[in-house]
């Protein structure tokens, strides 16, 4: 104890290594002594220290190992010995135990009364380790579940019986609206936080359900008591602006949020089901505004194509894919890339999911008379050069589309087919004339989104031979190192983390319009695509399984075209149409 007692002071310390000057501590000993933290915490506040340097100096100071908790990952089992309340309380996060020793992560490893409360709740000796305050809290985000803090929020134990009572009214009204809100609050921060796309509210017989879509794929995280859903969808809807009462049609509304500094937009839509309203969030990241083409995943073959022919003056430019596969993003993308002063861009969507500097937004309203057509003749009389429709879904705005490439135009817009090829035969489909379709379309960009491997858990397997055999890679297979994410941590045992596009990108060439002319079939104008470096999906998705960073399986769900890639021999499969080794 006494050599413990003539140990120097942290701030002399600090003084002592060169990280703030003795001018600077008496500063921050005046702010303690007004504010009552702690000196370390005043310090950084202040900026005169950064967080790590507080780290480093009372890890020496207190003889105590000092950690980095971005890489480890944490055994549940040893997270549900302290409760998110505590953690969040005291800022610390139990890390691993050995026997009867639970070591916890400490942002303040000198607070003796959340020692002496953890080891009188967990019944354990406790050791110390200490760690920024920043990588706890965000541990703490990572490791404890939603459900974890809605029992916090809600004052429920694990079997959801209340634990607190309420005596009047107007506590329960004051109580209930402040859970609600922060259980909204948390929903939102965390799905921004899992880089989710969408929240899913959706009221069953006896439950609720929250379902997040993360990298595609839905996937549960908590269930809030079935009384309070009248109150998130009501707290919802205010904040959307849509009207409380209605309970019975379906309304569509946003609001944004800040989530950590970053402004994020919120679009909610609201279904009358026979449990309730179901409510979906669709949420809108600014930050996918910034994606380059190679972000989003083009590889150079394709994003060189792409780049070329979106700087032409005019003509007809589709993207093509089903719903959720990336195409607003890739649009987004695109508009941004040929953005200038010296263009007047107008976009006509339904609906408007970013607001894009420089760029005239128009948003449809269907019951206002406003739709694709009508709004597309009135865009024509402002004298634009670049237009982008949302979506071709019908033969008038086609039609328009295509008035509007053959007049000195350039037209981007969306479209529902499976491949580049039979977006031509789609619009023929629709009654458009094919010698329309042959000079006004230049080019077609099909997509599909995949999930990507997690780069922390990804390992080489061998995958089985149905799955070989499906992907025509039987005799192939010393030609590839497959890879798959066995799970972890880091990416909720699922194997994924993150997306990425494969794109194929079809040119419509002279010799294509010739066969456009001329009512050619699909598989001819793939022909002639094929002699011009046309490859398929699948094709350009074997780039990203050579490299290691999506697996057979994701490719296989995600293509449909793989029967273009393979022909069926003796039952076996052989690649006809492709060199494999020139992926």
């Amino acid at each position: 104890m006494a050599d413990i007692i003539s140990k120097k002071k942290i701030g002399d310390l600090m003084v002592e290594k060169g990280y703030l000057t003795r001018d600077q501590l008496e500063q921050g000993l005046n702010e303690q002594a007004f504010s009552g933290k702690r000196l370390g915490e005043v310090l950084v506040e202040m900026g005169f220290i950064t967080e790590e340097q507080l780290l480093e100096t009372v890890s020496e100071r207190l003889n105590i190992p000092k950690l980095s908790l971005s890489s480890m990952v944490i055994d549940p089992e040893i997270i549900a010995n302290i409760s998110v309340e505590i953690a969040r309380r005291y800022t610390l996060l139990p890390i691993f135990k050995i026997g009867t020793t639970l070591t916890i992560a400490m942002a303040d490893p000198l607070n003796v009364i959340a020692l002496d409360e953890i080891k009188y709740r967990t019944g354990l000796n406790i050791k110390r380790a200490v760690a920024t305050g920043s990588e706890i809290r965000k541990a703490i985000d990572e490791f404890y579940s939603v459900a974890d803090s809605f029992n916090q929020i809600i004052g429920l134990e694990q079997n959801n019986e209340a634990i607190t009572k309420i005596e009047t009214i107007e506590e329960l009204d004051t109580s209930t609206e402040s859970s609600v809100a922060k259980l909204v609050d948390i929903l939102i921060t965390r799905a921004v936080k899992d880089k989710a796309s969408d929240i899913h509210i959706e009221p069953d017989e006896n439950n609720l359900r929250i379902r997040y879509r993360i990298d595609g794929i839905m996937r549960e995280e908590a269930s809030p008591p079935k009384n309070m859903h009248a109150e998130l969808v009501s707290r919802i809807k205010v904040a959307s602006n849509l009207d409380v009462s209605e309970k019975r049609l379906p309304q569509d509304g946003r609001f944004m949020m800040n989530v950590e500094g970053l402004i994020i937009d919120l679009r909610v839509s609201t279904l009358p089901t026979i449990h309730g309203e179901k409510i979906v969030i669709r949420i809108l990241d600014r930050r996918n505004l910034l994606l380059s083409f190679n972000d989003l995943g083009f590889n150079e073959e394709v994003e060189r194509s792409w780049t070329n022919i979106i700087s032409k003056p005019e003509g007809l430019i589709l993207i093509t894919g089903p719903t959720s596969s990336g195409k607003t993003s890739t649009l987004y993308a695109t508009l941004q890339d040929i953005n200038s002063i010296e263009k007047n861009m107008i976009t006509v969507e339904d609906p408007v999911e970013y607001s894009l500097p420089l760029i005239i937004q128009i948003q449809i309203n269907e019951k206002a008379g406003l739709t694709f057509p009508s709004t597309l003749r009135a865009m024509l009389r402002q004298n634009p050069d670049i237009i982008m429709i949302g979506e071709i879904r019908d033969t008038e705005t086609a039609r328009m589309a295509i008035r509007s490439a053959l007049t000195g135009h350039l037209v981007f817009s969306t479209i529902h087919t499976n491949d580049s090829p039979s977006t031509i035969m789609r619009l023929i489909d629709m009654g458009i004339e094919n010698y329309l379709v042959a000079t006004s379309l230049k080019g077609v960009l099909a997509q599909r989104l995949v999930r990507l491997n997690c780069s922390e858990c990804t390992e080489e397997y061998m995958p089985s031979e149905s799955i070989l055999r499906r992907a025509g890679l039987l005799h192939q297979v010393d030609q590839f190192t497959f890879q798959h994410g066995t799970g972890c941590q880091k990416c909720k045992n699922s194997g994924y983390k993150g997306l990425t596009g494969i794109y194929e990108y079809l040119e419509i060439t002279p010799e294509i319009s010739e066969l456009i002319m001329h009512n050619a079939s699909v598989n001819q104008i793939l022909e002639a695509a094929r002699n011009k470096g046309y490859k398929t999906l699948f094709e350009t998705g074997l780039e990203k399984l050579r490299s290691g960073t999506i697996c057979i399986e994701e490719l296989l769900k995600e293509t449909s075209n793989v029967d273009e890639f393979s022909v069926k021999e003796n039952d076996d499969f052989i690649v006809s149409s492709v060199n494999v080794n020139s992926i």
